[in-house]
């Protein structure tokens, strides 16, 4: 515990101006809209077929309900662990961008889960090098701003990975396995 808010306070601490500003604003989800909007478009461009379009959405859409149902739905109502903006602890030590605290608890992260659900599941499908380096350089950015922003320590970020990567990779077998969107079947309208 006490390496995972030294390393948080090192990362918060190195804060500027500027910076809180891009982290504030790389940590909101409504910034990330358009990079749906362009997946959507890469698998209308991949698939051509109404069917397994509509199957790798809603397995996207699986894949990161499934995540952030397990870490906020299950996971931080049964550890309760306070966020680093509400730990008594932390006060005076945090520095907080834009008055924003979070809600009250941060084990685990939701944000790194569902990002890396959604981003890992979608380069499973796609393999294609540089969308998953640009991808996964996303869900670094989101993962790093909401430490910056002292809203989830490292340990809460790491286990939100994990909890995407295990969905994604699950949601990933079962396209693949049961309906073949892996194998290249489901861009000629099969199964």
């Amino acid at each position: 515990m006490n390496i995972d808010t030294q390393i948080l306070l090192w990362i918060n601490g190195h804060h500027l101006d500027w910076l809180d500003e891009v982290m504030w604003t790389a940590s909101q989800t409504a910034t990330w809209w358009w990079l749906f909007v362009v997946l959507i478009i890469l698998t209308i461009r991949k698939y051509r077929d109404w069917k397994p379009i509509l199957l790798v959405i809603a397995g996207i859409a699986v894949a990161v309900g499934l995540s952030d149902f397990t870490c906020s739905g299950i996971i931080k109502p049964l550890v309760c662990r306070l966020r680093p903006t509400h730990e008594p602890a932390l006060e005076g030590m945090i520095h907080v961008v834009n008055g924003y605290t979070g809600g009250l608890y941060s084990f685990c992260s939701s944000h790194a889960a569902n990002t890396m659900s959604c981003a890992l599941l979608f380069s499973l499908l796609y393999k294609n090098n540089i969308a998953t380096v640009c991808l996964m350089a996303w869900v670094a950015l989101n993962c790093y701003s909401r430490m910056y922003l002292g809203v989830h320590y490292p340990s809460d970020i790491i286990v939100g990975l994990l909890i995407g990567a295990l969905w994604a990779v699950s949601v990933y077998w079962a396209l693949s396995h049961w309906l073949h969107v892996g194998d290249g079947a489901a861009r000629q309208g099969g199964s």
